[in-house]
């Protein structure tokens, strides 16, 4: 198989999985800026063309980051990071839609409606990026609340899926300058924890 990536958000949490799995798979690097994901022979690939992108040996396509996740959890199931048994799965999957929803969604149209290099692929409202992060300081102080029970990871006591979601959120956060408070010691805690593993060099 091979995975297709570039210096981009989802690739980067393809990546991270990748890192705490260890997993090797054959890398692509695509140039983003440069246009290698526009190319002819990319959009044969997937019309969107967008990564991260795994291509299987006998040509498959899988696309969209917690997919590709999911397949190659289910290729190397341990460590997990999905849950192993039906509550942990159950309970990773609602703290990674929440992080997702709540917390990554909103950093990502920041970049998606106020920076130059998506002017030609959606109609941008400046507004609305600027409500998003105007936004952003009740779901960090709803996040801290909720980390104030004193678990070490987002969705318990592992490091899951969930808390790779979330190292992707404050990747975004710091490229669209959106500081987590220091005044919520909580989210800091966690915040200065998932900086400190060796996958977020991933």
């Amino acid at each position: 198989m091979k995975f297709y990536n570039a210096a981009a958000p989802s690739p980067r949490r393809v990546r991270i999985f990748l890192a705490e799995k260890g997993i090797e798979v054959p890398r692509i690097d695509l140039d983003l800026p440069g246009g290698e994901t526009r190319s002819a022979a990319f959009r044969r690939k997937t019309r969107l063309c967008e990564v991260p992108l795994l291509e299987l040996d006998d040509g498959t396509v899988i696309t969209e980051s917690q997919a590709i996740c999911r397949y190659l959890e289910a290729l190397h199931p341990a460590p997990s990071l999905f849950g192993r048994d039906p509550l942990e799965r159950a309970e990773i999957e609602m703290w990674d839609r929440r992080m997702e929803l709540e917390i990554m969604n909103p950093l990502g149209q920041i970049a998606r409606h106020s920076f130059a290099f998506f002017a030609d692929k959606l109609t941008q409202v400046p507004a609305f990026a600027e409500a998003q992060r105007s936004d952003l300081a009740g779901k960090f102080a709803w996040l801290d609340e909720e980390l104030s029970d004193g678990r070490p990871f987002v969705a318990g006591e592992r490091f899951s899926a969930a808390d790779i979601t979330g190292m992707t959120a404050v990747m975004i956060a710091d490229f669209v300058e959106v500081a987590i408070p220091a005044a919520l010691p909580h989210l800091s805690r966690w915040n200065a924890a998932i900086r400190a593993r060796p996958s977020w060099a991933a």
